[in-house]
């Protein structure tokens, strides 16, 4: 037992401070991340935080556009949620007819072949989409309706105008605006609002195991 203790102590300053694994519960993030996809989140890439009260005690990084970042879901923060961080504080975040545009200027998206879902048997219209020097892949069909239905009630909600063609947030001072990949199958900033940078937990930087597809080890991009 004795001997254990050591490897205990390991483990436990790893997975608080350095590197935790996720399982991906949801397609949220397809096709960047499949269900049941094991990641690497880098906790130390975006600072140095206290376990439990998650109180940072070091900074490193700040989240940038394209990051994709686990953090605590604003609503219910027991739970971590991934998604892809769209806005930054003080952005101007415009989803409308769904096209993003940030702070009045257009992400470029390509065109790419349909992406086929082998768990829903379906397929879905792909693209390239870029912002800054990032690019990374999105789900986004044009028969799904632009309009955000049922958006929660949330701190910073008068930041954000809904209409019938999508939403604009201008995100506050220390929160970030997230999106998932697959843009129509994704609750995120645009039904409960910012992430505050007290909920960050880490950035998602590597698939390390899927047992239903050894092919998916690789970065997260």
């Amino acid at each position: 037992t004795a001997g254990l203790f050591p490897v205990i102590v390991v483990v436990f300053l790893l997975r608080s401070f350095l590197f935790e694994p996720f399982k991906i519960p949801s397609g949220s993030m397809i096709p960047t991340l499949l269900i049941n996809d094991l990641i690497l989140v880098n906790k130390f890439h975006y600072g140095v935080r206290l376990p439990v009260i998650n109180t940072k005690i070091f900074d490193n990084q700040t989240p940038q556009r394209g990051d994709v970042m686990v953090f605590r879901y604003p609503p219910k923060p027991s739970l971590d949620y991934i998604k892809r961080v769209v806005g930054v504080p003080g952005d101007e975040v415009s989803y409308l007819n769904k096209k993003l545009t940030i702070n009045g200027k257009p992400l470029i998206k390509s065109a790419l072949p349909d992406y086929f879902d082998q768990d829903t048997m379906r397929y879905s219209k792909q693209f390239e989409e870029t912002t800054g020097d990032k690019k990374y892949l999105l789900l986004n069909d044009d028969d799904r309706p632009a309009f955000i239905p049922g958006a929660d009630d949330f701190q910073y909600k008068e930041n954000c105008r809904y209409s019938s063609e999508g939403v604009v947030c201008k995100v506050p001072e220390g929160h970030y605006f997230m999106m998932g990949d697959n843009r129509d199958n994704s609750l995120d900033s645009r039904y409960w609002g910012f992430v505050p940078d007290k909920n960050i937990v880490g950035k998602a930087f590597f698939v390390w195991m899927n047992f239903g597809n050894f092919k998916r080890i690789g970065s997260v991009n």
